[in-house]
């Protein structure tokens, strides 16, 4: 296993991956008091990147976020939502230890709800 951050995103209300959803890797320096984007992709048709988010190549130790940008995803879908939908952007901010540690981070989304953990996967576009 090498180095890397990946993610999966389904949507528990229709009950499939999350296609098309825009996701942001940001890394946070407190050093500097600065927050650096890293990337802006979407999901494919399994809801997965079709790379990983960071490669150990590129990965340092230290605070990244993904945020994933879900009120956009649910109005493409059609999803009923108020003005302001009740989440918006989901901010999911965790530590890297260890760049030869695969973190893999999945996301489980309604437009009320989300769930997230450490998973342990290779990549697999």
């Amino acid at each position: 296993m090498t180095g890397q951050v990946t993610t999966q995103v389904l949507d528990t209300t229709r009950g499939c991956p999350a296609a098309n959803l825009t996701i942001e890797l940001w890394f946070l320096d407190p050093r500097v008091e600065s927050q650096t984007q890293l990337k802006v992709t979407h999901t494919n048709l399994q809801g997965r990147t079709d790379e990983p988010l960071i490669t150990q190549a590129d990965m340092e130790t230290g605070t990244y976020e993904i945020l994933f940008l879900v009120g956009s995803y649910f109005r493409k879908q059609g999803s009923v939502l108020t003005v302001l939908p009740f989440l918006n952007e989901i901010p999911v901010r965790f530590a890297v230890n260890d760049i030869t540690v695969a973190y893999h981070i999945p996301l489980l989304i309604s437009p009320w709800a989300y769930t997230t953990y450490l998973g342990q996967e290779e990549f697999q576009p």
